[in-house]
């Protein structure tokens, strides 16, 4: 491997929105900084699976439907 090439690894302490934290290993920051997170799996909706649903105007979905309906998918 080349030298001094890689980024410096070191321990920081992630800060979560519910207030619990781990330490772990980042390039982020220095050695000891704390990264306090505004969004995390916990909370956020892509991770939770949260009540989305999905608004269609005749837009693409409905074009889309309409087009392959005879397909019997």
């Amino acid at each position: 491997m080349k030298e001094k090439i890689h980024p410096d690894y070191h321990m920081i302490k992630v800060v979560m929105t519910d207030g619990t934290e781990y330490m772990t290993r980042s390039t982020w920051g220095n050695e000891g900084d704390t990264m306090n997170l505004d969004i995390d799996p916990t909370t956020h909706p892509a991770w939770t699976g949260g009540q989305q649903t999905l608004l269609d105007r005749g837009g693409r979905l409905s074009k889309f439907k309409k087009r392959y309906e005879g397909l019997g998918i």
